[in-house]
C-alpha cells in the first residue's frame, strides 16, 4: 500500500539510491502530521453515516438525478469516505488509488451512474459537512485535501 514511507523508499530504490535528506524530511513531515490526520480519521469515522446521508439527500432532493440511483450513490460515497479514512491513517493516497479510484470509476461507468452526482456529493461534504465534524483546522485541511484528490480523480 502506498504511504509516505513506501513512496519515498520506492522512488529511491527505482533511482538506485538511498533516500536523500529531502526524502527523509518528507517522511518526517508526514509523521509530524500524524496526530492531525488521526483526529480527522476519528471525526470522520464517528460521522460517516450522517454526512453520507446529508450529502446524498442534498443532491438527490433537487431532482437532477434519478432517484433509483440514490441508494447506490450513498453506498459508494460511504465507501469512498472509508477509503479516505484509511488514507488519513496511512498518511498516503494508497487506499484511494488502489481500491477506490480506478475500480470505482469502472463500477460507476458499468452501472450507468452519473459521475457528476458523486462529485457534487463530495463537494457538499467538503464545503458543508467538515465544519459539523468539529475537527481542528489542520485536521480539516488534511481531510479536504483527500476529498479534493478524489474529486479531481473522478472529474
Amino acid at each position: 500500500m502506498k504511504s509516505a514511507v513506501t513512496t519515498v523508499i520506492t522512488s529511491a530504490d527505482a533511482a538506485g539510491r538511498f533516500p536523500s535528506i529531502s526524502d527523509l524530511e518528507a517522511v518526517k513531515g508526514s509523521f509530524d502530521r500524524a496526530n492531525v490526520r488521526l483526529e480527522a480519521a476519528e471525526k470522520l469515522a464517528g460521522n460517516i453515516d450522517r454526512i453520507t446521508s446529508n450529502a446524498v439527500d442534498s443532491i438527490y432532493s433537487v431532482g437532477s438525478y434519478p432517484q433509483a440511483n440514490k441508494d447506490k450513490c450513498a453506498r459508494d460515497i460511504n465507501h469512498y469516505l472509508r477509503l479516505i479514512n484509511y488514507c488519513l491513517v496511512t498518511g498516503g493516497t494508497g487506499p484511494l488509488d488502489e481500491w477506490g479510484i480506478a475500480g470505482m470509476r469502472e463500477v460507476i461507468r458499468v452501472q450507468l451512474l452519473p459521475t457528476a452526482a458523486y462529485v457534487e456529493a463530495l463537494t457538499y461534504i467538503r464545503d458543508r459537512e467538515v465544519g459539523s465534524m468539529q475537527m481542528n483546522q489542520q485536521a480539516a485541511t488534511e481531510f479536504k485535501a483527500l476529498i479534493d484528490y478524489l474529486i479531481n480523480a473522478l472529474a
